[in-house]
């Protein structure tokens, strides 16, 4: 008697095809560096830092380095948001398709996996488990270089008051979780290049390409709609969280957009993948049809996200009003008064009972007062109880387009004029010499 044997046509589970996939991604060494830099950079670069005479003090938050360890992963995560995560998600989801069209592996490949939707699936999840391993070595690689280098110690939040601890580190962790929204969003986009481009470079350096468009996007005088759109806009949007209180509206549009930009690319990255001829060795070039169909949906997408935003914030707005900043300016001012009369040892006074208010212009009285620009001038009013004068400071500011504005001191000497102040225990900076601070672009809440 003779025994037939009938070829197994079991399809290998996804977590097996996931961990054989992020295996695969692990043993390339430039993913190796990329995990060792994340994880051990960041603490090196911000204890080197915390310790040095100067500051980044043009980087949001370096100018607390020296006060205290909380700074430290906020300064990472502006870098972060502009450089390192674009380049990750390229070196990690713009090549793990392209990579199998290079090495000619696809047949063996499904011949293993069985399944196109599970070796899509099995890819993602790979990517996603190593980016998640990067954004948290730089998050946690920050937090411990800070803390060993300089304490742990209250954070100055933008507009000016004090953040505990406990609090700033709840914030920075809030911080750096979304980012993750956007980073998935550069994520999608470099697995949609890896498809639609096959072996061609360009699937490589697209989500860097993107993130490098849309920076210089925010560079721009757009609308608010606009800006809110794009799907790096959480890579700037969490600096509300450190304001009091809390700018949530462009932080969960921004989030969201991000999510909305990850899903989307993702499926049309699957949708693109599944409708691929394997038989056909020559179809890892990019058709012209497939560029097309890979180009299209994302850029209805950021119109169709416009069009949603434009009603809530106003279609040709900037969203950077003379009220705003003057409500912005004059609130910093007053937290950052009451820390300087600390430093002085003088005696406590409440925001209430200084009554700041703030007076600004931009350029000349020709000029509208709105808008982006270096050449926003503020004149701080503010009185102390049981003084009868009114005392007053001036301030040039530069306003970015995307709301955050660096405010320079320019007098009187005593005030905000010199960048260190004469304490009882020696030289401290001055909190009033210059500040950084954040304009809301969405409208304020109506109020009744």
């Amino acid at each position: 008697m003779t025994t037939t044997l009938t070829p197994t046509t079991t399809r290998v589970p996804v977590t097996r095809a996931f961990r054989f996939e992020l295996v695969k991604l692990l043993a390339q060494w430039r993913i190796r560096l990329l995990l060792l830099a994340c994880w051990l950079g960041p603490a090196a670069f911000v204890a080197g830092v915390s310790r040095q005479s100067t500051l980044p003090t043009d980087t949001l938050f370096g100018r607390w380095m020296h006060a205290t360890g909380w700074a430290g992963p906020l300064v990472i995560l502006g870098f972060a948001g502009s450089w390192a995560l674009p380049l990750l998600t390229s070196m990690v989801a713009g090549d793990v398709f392209a990579a199998e069209d290079r090495l000619g592996t696809w047949r063996h490949l499904l011949v293993a996996v069985r399944s196109p939707r599970r070796i899509f699936a099995a890819k993602a999840l790979a990517c996603l488990a190593v980016l998640v391993a990067l954004v948290a070595g730089l998050a946690l690689s920050g937090v411990v270089g800070g803390l060993l280098a300089v304490g742990n110690h209250p954070l100055v939040g933008l507009d000016g008051h004090l953040l505990s601890p406990g609090d700033a580190a709840l914030r920075v962790l809030l911080a750096w979780l979304c980012a993750l929204a956007p980073t998935l969003a550069l994520a999608g986009i470099g697995l949609l290049g890896s498809v639609a481009l096959g072996r061609s470079p360009m699937g490589l350096l697209l989500p860097a390409l993107v993130a490098l468009a849309m920076q210089l996007a925010q560079l721009m005088p757009l609308p608010v709609a606009v800006r809110l759109a794009l799907p790096g806009y959480a890579f700037l949007s969490w600096n509300g969280l450190f304001t009091g209180p809390v700018q949530l509206g462009p932080l969960l549009i921004g989030v969201a957009v991000g999510l909305v930009w990850a899903a989307g690319t993702t499926l049309l990255a699957r949708f693109l993948f599944l409708r691929r001829d394997f038989t056909n060795p020559a179809h890892d070039a990019p058709g012209r049809r497939t560029l097309l169909v890979g180009a299209l949906p994302p850029l209805a997408l950021l119109a169709v996200t416009v069009g949603a935003l434009a009603p809530a914030v106003g279609a040709a707005g900037s969203g950077i009003e003379q009220q705003k900043v003057q409500r912005s300016v004059a609130t910093a001012f007053a937290h950052l008064y009451r820390l300087q009369t600390a430093e002085l040892n003088r005696p406590d006074v409440t925001e209430a009972q200084l009554q700041v208010t703030a007076a600004c212009d931009k350029g000349s009285t020709r000029v509208e007062p709105e808008g982006a620009g270096n050449d926003w001038r503020c004149v701080v009013s503010w009185r102390l109880p049981g003084v009868e004068a009114t005392g007053t400071a001036v301030y040039q500011l530069d306003i970015a387009p995307d709301g955050r504005f660096v405010a320079d001191g320019d007098g009187p000497k005593e005030v905000n004029g010199y960048f260190l102040v004469r304490t009882a225990t020696g030289d401290a900076p001055n909190p009033l010499w210059q500040f950084d601070g954040n304009v809301e672009l969405l409208p304020a809440p109506s109020k009744g």
